[in-house]
């Protein structure tokens, strides 16, 4: 038998005692572990939906619309506000920028009103 522990009970007791607090610390790191798992899963659950549109803003007093973006769009800037599905289609209907980089008219089919056309170069005339 494997029995490699001290043979007075003086010993033993001291052994059980010690390995009894460090049971009891580890019992409240799991219990702190824990609850910062709940409130972790808590904050996912109650944080709010994000927008599937949102209206990038201007600076100023009257904070113009500058430019649409789809809702997870990652180059939109700071100042902005979630807009309908059907406010963004007529923003842009309106002549409002799409950003170039979610292409919110083309999600939302309606292509060519958002972006100007190229330009052809112009080409010399031979004489």
């Amino acid at each position: 038998m494997f029995d490699d522990l001290p043979p007075d009970l003086d010993r033993l007791r001291t052994l059980r005692v010690w390995h009894a607090l460090w049971v009891e610390r580890i019992d409240r790191k799991i219990e702190a572990v824990q609850r910062q798992q709940a409130e972790a899963e808590r904050g996912r659950r109650a944080r709010p939906k994000s927008p599937d549109w949102i209206v990038e803003l201007g600076i100023g007093a009257d904070r113009a619309p500058v430019q649409v973006h789809a809702g997870d769009c990652y180059i939109a800037g700071k100042r902005r506000r979630a807009v309908s599905r059907d406010e963004a289609r007529q923003l842009l209907a309106a002549g409002l920028e799409a950003c170039t980089h979610c292409e919110p008219d083309t999600r939302l089919h309606i292509l060519g009103l958002s972006r100007p056309r190229q330009q052809q170069p112009l080409r010399a005339r031979r004489a």
